[in-house]
Protein backbone atom coordinates (compact mmCIF):
# COMPACT_ATOMS: atom_id res chain seq x y z
CA UNK A 1 0.00 0.00 0.00
CA UNK A 2 1.14 3.38 -0.91
CA UNK A 3 -0.43 5.08 1.44
CA UNK A 4 -4.21 5.13 3.56
CA UNK A 5 -5.90 6.17 0.53
CA UNK A 6 -3.71 4.42 -1.82
CA UNK A 7 -5.75 1.28 -3.80
CA UNK A 8 -4.79 -2.15 -2.26
CA UNK A 9 -0.74 -3.14 -4.16
CA UNK A 10 0.47 -6.73 -4.50
CA UNK A 11 1.66 -8.01 -1.09
CA UNK A 12 5.46 -7.37 -0.97
CA UNK A 13 6.31 -10.85 -0.48
CA UNK A 14 6.40 -11.08 -4.15
CA UNK A 15 5.70 -15.25 -4.96
CA UNK A 16 8.07 -16.40 -7.19
CA UNK A 17 7.19 -18.73 -10.44
CA UNK A 18 7.01 -22.89 -10.34
CA UNK A 19 6.35 -23.75 -6.92
CA UNK A 20 4.33 -20.44 -6.78
CA UNK A 21 1.89 -21.10 -8.71
CA UNK A 22 1.03 -24.66 -7.31
CA UNK A 23 1.36 -23.79 -3.83
CA UNK A 24 1.37 -20.05 -3.90
CA UNK A 25 4.53 -20.10 -1.49
CA UNK A 26 7.36 -17.94 -1.47
CA UNK A 27 10.12 -19.52 -3.06
CA UNK A 28 13.05 -19.09 -5.35
CA UNK A 29 13.63 -21.46 -8.40
CA UNK A 30 15.30 -24.40 -7.34
CA UNK A 31 18.13 -25.80 -9.48
CA UNK A 32 17.40 -28.17 -11.91
CA UNK A 33 18.26 -31.12 -9.88
CA UNK A 34 15.18 -29.95 -7.38
CA UNK A 35 12.99 -28.89 -9.87
CA UNK A 36 11.59 -31.67 -11.67
CA UNK A 37 10.74 -33.34 -7.86
CA UNK A 38 9.46 -30.71 -6.49
CA UNK A 39 7.08 -29.26 -8.72
CA UNK A 40 5.89 -32.69 -9.59
CA UNK A 41 1.97 -32.46 -8.89
CA UNK A 42 2.22 -35.59 -7.08
CA UNK A 43 4.08 -33.74 -4.36
CA UNK A 44 1.77 -34.44 -0.66
CA UNK A 45 -0.44 -32.50 1.02
CA UNK A 46 1.65 -32.35 3.88
CA UNK A 47 4.65 -31.10 2.05
CA UNK A 48 2.42 -28.35 0.86
CA UNK A 49 1.07 -27.84 4.59
CA UNK A 50 4.38 -27.51 5.20
CA UNK A 51 5.67 -25.06 3.02
CA UNK A 52 3.04 -22.65 3.98
CA UNK A 53 3.90 -22.92 7.12
CA UNK A 54 7.28 -22.35 6.45
CA UNK A 55 5.99 -19.13 4.24
CA UNK A 56 3.38 -18.41 7.03
CA UNK A 57 6.16 -18.17 9.58
CA UNK A 58 8.45 -16.22 7.31
CA UNK A 59 5.87 -13.63 6.89
CA UNK A 60 5.27 -13.44 10.40
CA UNK A 61 8.61 -13.10 11.28
CA UNK A 62 8.17 -9.16 9.33
CA UNK A 63 4.91 -8.76 10.89
CA UNK A 64 5.48 -9.54 14.36
CA UNK A 65 8.91 -7.66 14.59
CA UNK A 66 7.67 -3.84 13.00
CA UNK A 67 3.85 -4.87 14.85
CA UNK A 68 6.42 -5.32 18.56
CA UNK A 69 7.65 -2.42 18.14
CA UNK A 70 4.72 -0.63 17.06
CA UNK A 71 2.91 -1.73 21.04
CA UNK A 72 6.16 -1.02 22.63
CA UNK A 73 5.52 2.62 21.60
CA UNK A 74 1.86 2.46 22.23
CA UNK A 75 1.93 0.52 25.18
CA UNK A 76 4.62 2.61 27.04
CA UNK A 77 3.95 6.60 25.50
CA UNK A 78 0.57 5.98 24.68
CA UNK A 79 1.35 7.05 20.82
CA UNK A 80 -0.25 5.85 18.09
CA UNK A 81 2.96 6.13 15.45
CA UNK A 82 2.40 6.08 11.63
CA UNK A 83 5.59 6.47 11.19
CA UNK A 84 6.75 3.20 12.37
CA UNK A 85 6.99 1.78 8.90
CA UNK A 86 9.43 4.56 8.09
CA UNK A 87 11.87 3.32 10.52
CA UNK A 88 11.58 0.25 9.03
CA UNK A 89 12.59 1.71 5.74
CA UNK A 90 15.66 3.62 7.55
CA UNK A 91 16.82 0.42 8.34
CA UNK A 92 16.82 -1.46 4.97
CA UNK A 93 18.24 1.94 3.82
CA UNK A 94 20.86 1.53 6.44
CA UNK A 95 22.17 -1.54 4.75
CA UNK A 96 22.27 -0.28 1.44
CA UNK A 97 24.16 2.90 2.70
CA UNK A 98 26.69 0.38 4.18
CA UNK A 99 27.04 -1.70 0.93
CA UNK A 100 27.96 1.56 -0.60
CA UNK A 101 30.45 2.43 1.43
CA UNK A 102 31.91 -1.16 1.56
CA UNK A 103 32.21 -0.94 -2.09
CA UNK A 104 33.75 2.67 -2.46
CA UNK A 105 36.81 2.23 -4.64
CA UNK A 106 39.56 3.67 -6.36
CA UNK A 107 41.21 3.18 -9.80
CA UNK A 108 44.42 1.56 -10.51
CA UNK A 109 46.61 0.95 -13.94
CA UNK A 110 47.09 -3.17 -14.73
CA UNK A 111 49.77 -3.80 -16.64
CA UNK A 112 48.77 -6.96 -17.00
CA UNK A 113 45.08 -6.24 -18.85
CA UNK A 114 45.06 -4.51 -21.96
CA UNK A 115 42.13 -3.37 -23.85
CA UNK A 116 42.24 -4.44 -27.75
CA UNK A 117 44.21 -1.49 -28.75
CA UNK A 118 47.06 -3.13 -26.21
CA UNK A 119 46.29 0.01 -23.54
CA UNK A 120 46.69 -1.14 -20.05
CA UNK A 121 43.13 -1.21 -18.42
CA UNK A 122 42.19 0.71 -15.30
CA UNK A 123 41.22 -1.71 -12.72
CA UNK A 124 38.53 -0.33 -9.79
CA UNK A 125 39.63 -2.06 -6.29
CA UNK A 126 37.85 -1.57 -2.77
CA UNK A 127 39.53 0.31 -0.63
CA UNK A 128 38.22 -2.68 1.84
CA UNK A 129 40.29 -4.78 -0.11
CA UNK A 130 43.25 -2.93 -0.08
CA UNK A 131 43.30 -2.42 3.58
CA UNK A 132 42.65 -6.20 4.43
CA UNK A 133 43.57 -7.82 1.36
CA UNK A 134 41.40 -9.52 -1.27
CA UNK A 135 40.07 -12.16 0.33
CA UNK A 136 39.49 -10.86 3.83
CA UNK A 137 37.99 -7.31 1.75
CA UNK A 138 35.84 -9.60 -0.43
CA UNK A 139 34.75 -10.91 2.57
CA UNK A 140 33.53 -8.45 4.62
CA UNK A 141 31.68 -6.91 1.39
CA UNK A 142 29.90 -10.14 1.17
CA UNK A 143 28.49 -10.28 4.57
CA UNK A 144 27.32 -6.48 4.48
CA UNK A 145 24.56 -7.16 4.98
CA UNK A 146 24.78 -9.10 8.65
CA UNK A 147 27.81 -6.10 9.50
CA UNK A 148 25.15 -4.00 8.91
CA UNK A 149 23.41 -4.72 12.11
CA UNK A 150 25.70 -3.38 13.64
CA UNK A 151 25.51 -0.13 11.76
CA UNK A 152 22.22 0.28 11.77
CA UNK A 153 21.66 -0.35 15.83
CA UNK A 154 23.26 3.62 17.12
CA UNK A 155 21.72 4.83 13.82
CA UNK A 156 18.32 3.87 14.41
CA UNK A 157 18.28 4.24 18.46
CA UNK A 158 19.04 7.91 17.72
CA UNK A 159 16.58 8.03 14.92
CA UNK A 160 14.51 7.53 17.51
CA UNK A 161 15.46 9.45 20.07
CA UNK A 162 15.52 12.66 17.51
CA UNK A 163 11.72 11.62 17.01
CA UNK A 164 10.63 11.41 19.85
CA UNK A 165 11.91 14.21 21.57
CA UNK A 166 11.84 16.75 18.61
CA UNK A 167 8.06 15.90 17.85
CA UNK A 168 6.03 13.15 19.05
CA UNK A 169 6.43 14.46 22.45
CA UNK A 170 4.39 17.33 21.99
CA UNK A 171 1.41 15.18 21.27
CA UNK A 172 1.42 13.05 24.38
CA UNK A 173 -1.72 14.46 25.53
CA UNK A 174 -3.39 15.17 21.98
CA UNK A 175 -5.92 12.96 20.85
CA UNK A 176 -5.02 9.98 18.82
CA UNK A 177 -6.10 11.23 15.39
CA UNK A 178 -3.83 13.90 15.51
CA UNK A 179 -1.22 11.76 16.63
CA UNK A 180 -1.80 9.67 13.38
CA UNK A 181 -2.03 13.09 11.21
CA UNK A 182 1.54 14.23 12.30
CA UNK A 183 3.08 10.60 12.69
CA UNK A 184 1.91 9.89 8.93
CA UNK A 185 3.17 13.04 7.76
CA UNK A 186 6.54 12.74 9.02
CA UNK A 187 6.29 9.08 7.39
CA UNK A 188 5.69 10.65 4.15
CA UNK A 189 8.23 13.63 4.49
CA UNK A 190 11.39 11.02 5.20
CA UNK A 191 10.13 8.50 2.47
CA UNK A 192 10.46 11.75 0.19
CA UNK A 193 13.87 11.97 1.29
CA UNK A 194 15.10 8.65 0.91
CA UNK A 195 13.32 8.62 -2.64
CA UNK A 196 15.59 11.61 -3.76
CA UNK A 197 19.11 10.41 -2.14
CA UNK A 198 18.83 7.05 -2.94
CA UNK A 199 16.06 7.31 -6.10
CA UNK A 200 12.84 5.86 -6.75
CA UNK A 201 14.17 2.18 -8.00
CA UNK A 202 14.38 -0.73 -5.90
CA UNK A 203 18.20 -1.34 -4.74
CA UNK A 204 19.37 -4.94 -5.01
CA UNK A 205 21.26 -5.86 -1.72
CA UNK A 206 21.88 -9.75 -1.79
CA UNK A 207 22.95 -11.66 1.01
CA UNK A 208 25.85 -13.41 2.10
CA UNK A 209 27.05 -15.83 -0.42
CA UNK A 210 27.26 -18.85 2.17
CA UNK A 211 23.49 -17.69 3.15
CA UNK A 212 21.72 -17.32 -0.47
CA UNK A 213 21.31 -20.71 -1.34
CA UNK A 214 18.46 -23.18 -1.03
CA UNK A 215 18.52 -26.37 1.97
CA UNK A 216 16.22 -29.35 2.05
CA UNK A 217 14.68 -28.63 5.23
CA UNK A 218 11.92 -31.49 4.67
CA UNK A 219 14.89 -34.27 5.22
CA UNK A 220 15.14 -34.55 8.58
CA UNK A 221 11.29 -36.12 8.36
CA UNK A 222 11.98 -37.62 5.47
CA UNK A 223 10.24 -34.84 3.02
CA UNK A 224 11.78 -33.41 -0.18
CA UNK A 225 11.06 -29.75 0.71
CA UNK A 226 13.48 -27.09 -0.32
CA UNK A 227 13.57 -23.63 1.14
CA UNK A 228 15.51 -20.43 1.08
CA UNK A 229 18.29 -20.29 3.28
CA UNK A 230 17.83 -16.47 4.16
CA UNK A 231 14.18 -16.47 5.07
CA UNK A 232 14.82 -19.55 7.48
CA UNK A 233 17.79 -17.23 8.86
CA UNK A 234 15.42 -14.53 9.14
CA UNK A 235 12.99 -16.09 11.10
CA UNK A 236 15.66 -17.50 13.76
CA UNK A 237 16.84 -14.03 13.48
CA UNK A 238 13.32 -12.42 14.50
CA UNK A 239 12.88 -15.17 16.96
CA UNK A 240 16.50 -13.64 18.73
CA UNK A 241 15.36 -10.07 18.59
CA UNK A 242 11.90 -10.76 20.33
CA UNK A 243 13.54 -13.24 22.94
CA UNK A 244 15.89 -10.36 23.65
CA UNK A 245 13.47 -7.77 23.57
CA UNK A 246 11.13 -10.56 26.22
CA UNK A 247 14.04 -11.09 28.71
CA UNK A 248 15.01 -7.34 28.71
CA UNK A 249 11.78 -6.07 29.99
CA UNK A 250 11.64 -9.79 32.27
CA UNK A 251 14.58 -9.80 33.25
CA UNK A 252 16.34 -6.67 33.90
CA UNK A 253 15.62 -3.71 36.35
CA UNK A 254 15.10 -0.90 33.95
CA UNK A 255 12.62 -3.47 32.29
CA UNK A 256 10.87 -3.82 34.92
CA UNK A 257 10.18 -0.10 36.00
CA UNK A 258 9.18 -0.15 32.23
CA UNK A 259 6.53 -2.98 32.61
CA UNK A 260 5.60 -1.09 35.76
CA UNK A 261 5.23 2.46 33.95
CA UNK A 262 3.13 0.67 31.44
CA UNK A 263 0.72 -0.81 33.71
CA UNK A 264 0.34 2.23 36.01
CA UNK A 265 2.24 5.28 34.89
CA UNK A 266 1.16 7.73 37.90
CA UNK A 267 2.03 5.23 40.48
CA UNK A 268 5.60 4.97 39.31
CA UNK A 269 6.03 8.81 39.27
CA UNK A 270 5.24 9.32 42.57
CA UNK A 271 7.79 6.80 43.65
CA UNK A 272 10.10 9.13 42.53
CA UNK A 273 11.73 7.44 39.29
CA UNK A 274 11.95 9.70 36.29
CA UNK A 275 9.16 6.91 33.72
CA UNK A 276 9.44 9.78 30.77
CA UNK A 277 13.25 8.99 30.63
CA UNK A 278 12.84 5.36 30.97
CA UNK A 279 10.13 5.56 27.92
CA UNK A 280 11.74 7.60 25.65
CA UNK A 281 14.38 5.09 25.64
CA UNK A 282 11.88 2.36 24.97
CA UNK A 283 11.28 4.75 21.70
CA UNK A 284 14.41 4.24 20.72
CA UNK A 285 14.98 0.59 21.34
CA UNK A 286 11.41 0.17 19.28
CA UNK A 287 12.91 2.29 16.21
CA UNK A 288 15.94 0.21 16.60
CA UNK A 289 13.73 -2.97 16.42
CA UNK A 290 12.29 -2.09 13.32
CA UNK A 291 15.72 -0.77 11.85
CA UNK A 292 16.97 -4.30 12.22
CA UNK A 293 13.66 -5.87 10.92
CA UNK A 294 14.29 -3.59 7.73
CA UNK A 295 17.95 -4.49 7.91
CA UNK A 296 17.68 -8.28 7.62
CA UNK A 297 14.98 -7.99 5.06
CA UNK A 298 16.59 -6.45 2.27
CA UNK A 299 17.83 -9.27 0.14
CA UNK A 300 14.08 -10.49 0.60
CA UNK A 301 12.82 -7.38 -0.85
CA UNK A 302 15.13 -5.10 -2.49
CA UNK A 303 14.64 -1.94 -0.78
CA UNK A 304 12.48 1.19 -2.00
CA UNK A 305 11.31 4.25 -0.48
CA UNK A 306 7.60 3.16 -0.16
CA UNK A 307 8.60 -0.24 1.10
CA UNK A 308 7.77 0.91 5.20
CA UNK A 309 4.24 1.85 3.77
CA UNK A 310 3.99 -1.45 2.39
CA UNK A 311 4.46 -2.94 5.60
CA UNK A 312 2.40 -0.64 7.54
CA UNK A 313 -1.69 -0.73 7.51
CA UNK A 314 -1.22 -4.59 7.74
CA UNK A 315 1.41 -4.10 10.73
CA UNK A 316 -1.61 -2.01 13.03
CA UNK A 317 -3.75 -4.37 12.11
CA UNK A 318 -1.57 -7.09 13.44
CA UNK A 319 -1.46 -4.68 16.91
CA UNK A 320 -5.19 -4.65 16.81
CA UNK A 321 -5.41 -8.03 16.70
CA UNK A 322 -3.07 -8.99 18.82
CA UNK A 323 -4.81 -6.19 21.76
CA UNK A 324 -3.48 -3.16 21.82
CA UNK A 325 -0.73 -2.59 24.45
CA UNK A 326 -0.16 -6.44 24.35
CA UNK A 327 2.95 -7.37 23.89
CA UNK A 328 2.96 -11.34 23.29
CA UNK A 329 -0.32 -10.19 21.53
CA UNK A 330 1.26 -8.56 19.01
CA UNK A 331 4.37 -11.44 18.06
CA UNK A 332 1.22 -14.06 18.57
CA UNK A 333 -1.03 -11.85 15.81
CA UNK A 334 1.80 -11.34 13.53
CA UNK A 335 2.82 -15.28 13.38
CA UNK A 336 -0.59 -16.15 12.88
CA UNK A 337 -1.71 -14.01 10.50
CA UNK A 338 1.57 -14.47 8.47
CA UNK A 339 0.39 -18.38 8.45
CA UNK A 340 -3.11 -17.65 7.43
CA UNK A 341 -2.44 -15.19 4.53
CA UNK A 342 -0.07 -17.98 3.25
CA UNK A 343 -2.39 -20.74 2.91
CA UNK A 344 -4.80 -18.12 1.26
CA UNK A 345 -2.22 -17.42 -1.15
CA UNK A 346 -2.32 -21.36 -2.54
CA UNK A 347 -3.82 -20.95 -5.84
CA UNK A 348 -6.56 -24.07 -4.77
CA UNK A 349 -7.88 -21.48 -2.07
CA UNK A 350 -7.78 -18.61 -4.78
CA UNK A 351 -9.85 -21.27 -7.15
CA UNK A 352 -12.71 -21.52 -5.03
CA UNK A 353 -12.78 -17.27 -2.97
CA UNK A 354 -10.94 -15.00 -5.62
CA UNK A 355 -8.72 -12.33 -4.11
CA UNK A 356 -9.06 -13.93 -0.74
CA UNK A 357 -5.53 -13.56 -0.33
CA UNK A 358 -5.42 -9.78 -0.49
CA UNK A 359 -8.34 -9.47 2.43
CA UNK A 360 -8.06 -12.94 4.49
CA UNK A 361 -6.03 -10.32 7.57
CA UNK A 362 -8.50 -7.77 7.04
CA UNK A 363 -11.77 -10.74 7.43
CA UNK A 364 -10.06 -12.34 10.53
CA UNK A 365 -9.37 -8.62 12.00
CA UNK A 366 -12.80 -7.84 11.29
CA UNK A 367 -14.05 -11.69 12.84
CA UNK A 368 -11.64 -11.34 16.22
CA UNK A 369 -12.84 -8.10 16.82
CA UNK A 370 -16.78 -8.79 16.60
CA UNK A 371 -15.93 -11.49 19.09
CA UNK A 372 -13.28 -10.20 21.11
CA UNK A 373 -12.92 -6.11 21.04
CA UNK A 374 -10.01 -5.71 22.48
CA UNK A 375 -8.02 -8.53 20.98
CA UNK A 376 -6.65 -11.53 21.48
CA UNK A 377 -4.92 -10.46 24.58
CA UNK A 378 -5.33 -7.11 25.36
CA UNK A 379 -5.84 -4.90 28.45
CA UNK A 380 -9.54 -3.95 30.01
CA UNK A 381 -9.02 -0.13 29.46
CA UNK A 382 -6.41 0.64 26.45
CA UNK A 383 -8.43 3.08 24.36
CA UNK A 384 -11.87 2.50 25.64
CA UNK A 385 -11.86 6.17 26.88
Amino acid sequence: MAGLGAQSAPSPFTQQPDLADRYGIIIPRPPDTHKDKTTNPKVGAMDAILLQILNGLDKGSAYALIALGLTLIFGTLGVVNFAHGALFMIGAFCAVTLQRLLNLSFETIDETQTDFLGNALKVKTPYVEAWFGPQMGGTIIDWAVPLAILFAVPIMVFVGYAMERGLIKHFYKRPHADQILVTFGLAIVLQEVIKYFYGANPIQTPAPEALSGIVNVGAIIGMDIVYPVWRIVYFFFSLLVIGGIFSFLQFTTFGMVVRAGMADRETVGLLGINIDKRFTVMFGIAAAVAGLAGVMYTPINSPNYHMGMDFLVLSFVVVVVGGMGSLPGAVLAGFLLGILESFASMNEIKSIIPGIDQIIIYVVAIIILLTRPRGLMGRKGVMED
